[in-house]
């Protein structure tokens, strides 16, 4: 390296520097669709499917560690063509149903090109981790121009999260070489996290089921009158609610 011209290690630094900075302004993207989903259900229907979402860009060292395991070229158009999960979100919701109603939103978002899906919900692996993955691509318009870049999106329950979480620790507690029985117990642990989501739902339906029959038309009508934006609350004019009523008709 030192051997190098000073152009030239500038120009390598700066490639390398651009292409970290498109998964980054790739995370941006989807974080704010999610953002925005996250609002809607907030404000306009009763309940936000979302729990909680984090990201992350796989290190220099990390994405290297990748490529020699799977091997091929040492370029960056390689590594972009072929390392999918560089750029990574995970999104956790309460209920399973949950899963699949934010990933059937996000597909349906035109400028998300859908790559792959794997459901490890329906088909779990062996060891019982499960979750659902879908890798999108994305553009990210660049001074230099449109580059579409790729972004996984992992989706799962609070309880398949904390289990995924329980068990990246012991894998690597014990160096990748997990003893059997510790195996065995993860797996039963899937299974009754399996159970608790399934339980859950159910409730949940049972409680929303018991909510709407309790609804006051009175109350409702408060709500309608008032508008929340931006965390502030508003009174709705009564012109307001006018035009909207004669546009109905």
């Amino acid at each position: 390296m030192n051997s190098l011209p000073i152009d030239k290690i500038k120009e390598m630094k700066n490639e390398i520097t651009r292409f970290m900075m498109m998964y980054r302004f790739a995370i941006s993207e989807i974080e704010t669709k999610i953002d925005i989903l996250k609002d809607e259900f907030h404000f306009l229907h009763d309940y936000n499917p979302i729990e909680n979402s984090i990201s992350r860009v796989k290190s220099p060292e990390s994405i290297m560690k990748k490529l020699y395991r799977k091997g091929g070229d040492l370029s960056l158009q390689y590594i972009k063509e072929n390392i999918k999960d560089i750029a990574g979100i995970r999104i956790t919701c309460s209920f399973v149903s949950d899963i699949y109603r934010i990933c059937d939103l996000l597909q349906k978002q035109s400028d998300l090109k859908i790559i792959e899906v794997k459901d490890y919900i329906k088909n779990p692996k062996p060891n019982g981790y499960k979750s659902l993955h879908v890798i999108v691509e994305v553009p990210v318009f660049m001074s230099h121009g449109q580059e579409d870049v790729c972004v996984e999106i992992q989706i799962r329950t609070i309880a398949m999260d904390f289990w995924a979480s329980l068990e990246h620790k012991i894998y690597y507690k014990f160096n990748k070489e997990v003893p059997l029985s510790f195996l065995e117990e993860l797996k039963e642990a899937a299974d009754s996290a399996a159970l608790l989501d399934a339980k859950m739902e159910r409730l949940h339906h049972e409680v929303n089921a018991i909510k709407h029959e309790k609804e006051d038309s009175d109350d409702l009508l408060g709500e309608i009158n008032q508008l929340m934006s931006n965390n502030q609350q508003f009174s709705i004019p009564k012109e307001l609610l006018e035009i909207f009523h004669r546009e109905e008709k």
